[in-house]
């Protein structure tokens, strides 16, 4: 069994981390997702909220294959504590492929224990656009041990920041948007409401 470990800021999840899901869906037998803390960020909204509004995106998705689920417990600081749980709550023969976007690739060789995080998955880079493969990066990952391979996907041009700093919903699905105004999440949420108030 093959399962695609997908852990993602979340801030919000947007389209654009619906499609890497369905992409994931399709291509392993399993996709385990979680909102994370990335410690190279700074998150406005409790992980809490992220991991409910993934949730969401995954029930809406109802993807044909019924092989995605929010493993919220999976999450953690440390990536190389993820992977571990990962191989305690399935082990045996499963392989197991950890999901990074292409924005990420240079900070992996700085990712606690690198080394020892690469020996147990192989890496499946998702690029974004924006964010082009950089080779320099990709030799010394791969210099380090990684087995990493490049999804044949581009995700869609949209980003959790151009919500947060612009108010952009068209990044977002109805259930997103619905969760937000409800918890009143973000202050661009808050903002145009306001200004839908005014009118």
């Amino acid at each position: 069994m093959r399962i695609a470990l997908f852990g993602t800021s979340a801030d919000p999840p947007t389209a654009g981390h619906e499609k890497i899901i369905r992409w994931l869906s399709e291509n392993y037998d399993r996709v385990a997702v979680w909102a994370a803390d990335n410690p190279f960020k700074s998150h406005q909204t409790p992980l809490e909220h992220r991991a409910r509004m993934l949730q969401l995106l995954i029930t809406d998705m109802a993807t044909p294959r019924r092989n995605v689920a929010l493993e919220q417990d999976l999450s953690s600081f440390r990536t190389l504590e993820t992977v571990e749980k990962a191989q305690s709550r399935w082990g045996g023969k499963t392989e197991l492929i950890l999901v990074v976007g292409s924005d990420l690739l240079h900070q992996l060789p700085r990712w606690y224990m690198i080394k020892s995080l690469l020996q147990q998955v192989q890496l499946l880079i998702v690029p974004r656009p924006g964010y082009a493969i950089d080779e320099y990066s990709l030799q010394t990952v791969q210099s380090l041990g990684g087995q990493v391979a490049i999804a044949n996907l581009t995700g869609i041009d949209v980003s959790s920041t151009a919500y947060r700093e612009h108010g952009d919903t068209e990044a977002l699905t109805p259930p997103i948007i619905a969760y937000i105004h409800q918890e009143h999440l973000y202050k661009c949420q808050d903002a145009t409401t306001k200004s839908y108030q005014l009118r």
